[in-house]
C-alpha cells in the first residue's frame, strides 16, 4: 500500500508560481510512476504531469513549458513546480501513483493509477 499526501496549494495571482509536494509512505516509490492530475469544478479530472522512475517526464500541451514534475526517490516525495499560472489552472490537484514493471512506463489516464492523495486546492486569481 502507498499513502500519498499533497501539500503546497493556495491562492496565487495570475503569472505567479507555486510548488506542490506529494509525500509518499508505505512503500518506496522506486518502481512507481508518479503523476499529477487536476479537477476543476464541473470538469473531469485531467492529466497534468507524469514522471517515470527512469527519469522521464510527460506533460500535456496545456501545461508544457510552465509546469515541471520532479521526484526525489530518497525522500519518497514528488513535486510539481508550477509557473506562469493562469486562472484556468484553478483546480484541485491530486498526486497519483501506479506500480509499473518498466522504468519507462507511464500512464495519462486516471484509471491506470491505483493510489491517490486527498488533493490540494490551487486557486489562481486574475
Amino acid at each position: 500500500q502507498v499513502q500519498l499526501v499533497e501539500s503546497g496549494g493556495g491562492l496565487v495571482q495570475a503569472g505567479g508560481s507555486l510548488r506542490l509536494s506529494c509525500a509518499a509512505s508505505g512503500r518506496t516509490l522506486r518502481t512507481y510512476v508518479m503523476a499529477w492530475f487536476r479537477q476543476a469544478p464541473g470538469k473531469e479530472r485531467e492529466f497534468v504531469a507524469a514522471a517515470t522512475w527512469g527519469g522521464s517526464t510527460y506533460y500535456p500541451d496545456s501545461v508544457k513549458g510552465r509546469f515541471t514534475i520532479s521526484r526525489d526517490n530518497a525522500k519518497n516525495t514528488v513535486y510539481l513546480q508550477m509557473s506562469t499560472l493562469k486562472p484556468e489552472d484553478t483546480a484541485v490537484y491530486y498526486c497519483a501513483a501506479a506500480r509499473v514493471a518498466s522504468s519507462s512506463s507511464y500512464y495519462y489516464t486516471e484509471q491506470q493509477y491505483g493510489y491517490w492523495g486527498q488533493g490540494t486546492q490551487v486557486t489562481v486569481s486574475s
